[in-house]
């Protein structure tokens, strides 16, 4: 056995996908109390839960907004897609914090806690006696993470912002589209996602800081400036050139070749950068002229130079089936993948190999099949452990193993409307249809 060969034996066992589930997590005893809605807060709460984190989520009457979110009105046994994927791994709690008895028992429960995270309205938690001020006083190590659209000052504070709005406001949607044609925005929350998975950052930084120091924090997050964040290198070829990024469709004005090609049998996605990717390509494209010509990367980036590489590649790709560009590919060591399907990576090898994508078995709604988030740890890993949950499912579990309230009390509290379950007459408030009041219960 060569050595590589010897080396990817042992990472694969090292990140055996069976052999994770059985590991710890690297978060367990962060305790995080979520006042969310949507996906901002929640995905970033859900990539902490992931880990480990034991994540409460307070849910108002109405619902949480996601559950009404739902391709083409598709629902899983009453579980919105929408919900779900921003959802696992938490315990949810009905109740409205602005009841002044929520208060109290929610501010008790920042004393045992180590994280808030809200993404209301700016201003809203203030209004209800729990901003960071009153957070602080009665535990001094908090973090309160808030996000929002425009962050908590500034002349925008308090417009409204989704994710298509936010992709705008940031400049992403401008730059994104093809050429002569109008903006487009990204087929996914991608300035949702992206900033959920920041403020995750965001906190674990926090607690890091606060190990060394013993003090926590207020983190203000804006989606609008982290689309800002991730758009590479088009503010500084602004300011400097005064111009703005045109849109190119899937050519990348910094990478040529580098796009997604029309094949005879489909679509390919190809990129040669480096001078000996591109000799490759030639090599395979049978164009030594073509290499002769623009032979480093810097000859190929002048947009009439682009131009005609890519017309010439556009030109041999179409003659070629996907099959044949991706064999040449590994041959001559440029990339080219043929463009996957959903169900293509979903089904796919790699991925159930590496455990990206997760098989787990939910009390409630039975096997679930979903993606994990990436970073693989070998020691603590992340893992699916449950979906997301009725409106209320959790409320005794939380107040009587993390405050110590007895059931009576609980049932006192439900009896007052403090806390309360989900409404029987929406059914993506409640359990699935076959529940039997027993599945998924965690109390006792």
């Amino acid at each position: 056995m060569d050595q590589e060969e010897s080396y990817h034996g042992f990472m694969k066992q090292l990140f055996d996908a069976q052999a994770l589930q059985d590991k710890p997590q690297p978060l367990k005893g962060i305790r995080i109390l979520e006042v969310c809605y949507v996906v901002l807060g929640p995905a970033a709460c859900d990539y902490l839960a992931e880990f480990g984190a034991e994540v409460i989520k307070f849910e108002g009457q109405r619902g949480e907004q996601m559950r009404f979110v739902t391709p083409f009105a598709f629902f899983w046994k009453n579980l919105s897609p929408g919900l779900q994927e921003q959802n696992h791994n938490k315990y949810w709690v009905g109740m409205h914090l602005g009841h002044p008895t929520a208060k109290e028992i929610f501010l008790d429960l920042v004393k045992r806690s180590d994280v808030v995270v809200d993404n209301l309205t700016p201003g809203r938690m203030k209004e209800w006696g729990i901003s960071y001020p009153e957070l602080k006083k009665i535990n001094p190590r908090i973090i309160q993470l808030h996000v929002s659209g425009y962050g908590s000052w500034g002349p925008w504070t308090g417009r409204a912002s989704y994710d298509a709005v936010a992709q705008s406001m940031g400049a992403l949607s401008p730059i994104t589209g093809f050429e002569g044609r109008g903006p487009i925005k990204s087929g996914v929350w991608i300035a949702d996602w992206i900033t959920g998975i920041m403020c995750a950052n965001a906190i674990l930084a926090a607690l890091n800081y606060r190990e060394r120091t013993g003090e926590g924090q207020f983190i203000d997050y804006s989606q609008v400036e982290n689309v800002i964040r991730f758009l590479d290198w088009t503010w500084l070829y602004a300011s400097k050139t005064g111009e703005d990024r045109p849109r190119s469709g899937n050519r990348d004005l910094a990478v040529c070749p580098s796009d997604v090609f029309d094949c005879a049998d489909g679509w390919v996605a190809l990129a040669a950068f480096s001078r000996q990717e591109f000799e490759g390509l030639c090599t395979a494209m049978g164009a030594p002229g073509l290499f002769a010509r623009f032979p480093n990367p810097e000859d190929r980036l002048p947009d009439a130079s682009a131009r005609e590489v890519l017309a010439a590649v556009g030109a041999w790709t179409a003659t070629k089936k996907v099959s044949e560009i991706e064999d040449l590919a590994s041959r001559h060591g440029f990339a080219a993948s043929h463009v996957l399907q959903v169900k293509e990576v979903y089904h796919g090898e790699h991925f159930r190999t590496r455990g990206t994508v997760q098989t787990y078995d939910d009390a409630l709604y039975g096997e679930m099949t979903e993606p994990c988030y990436p970073p693989r740890l070998s020691e603590t890993p992340g893992k699916l452990q449950w979906a997301a949950r009725p409106i209320g499912m959790d409320n005794e579990y939380v107040l009587t193993k993390i405050l110590g309230l007895s059931s009576e009390k609980v049932g006192e509290l439900a009896e007052k409307g403090v806390i309360f379950q989900w409404n029987p007459k929406i059914p993506s408030h409640c359990p699935p249809p076959d529940w039997d009041g027993k599945r998924g219960v965690k109390y006792p």
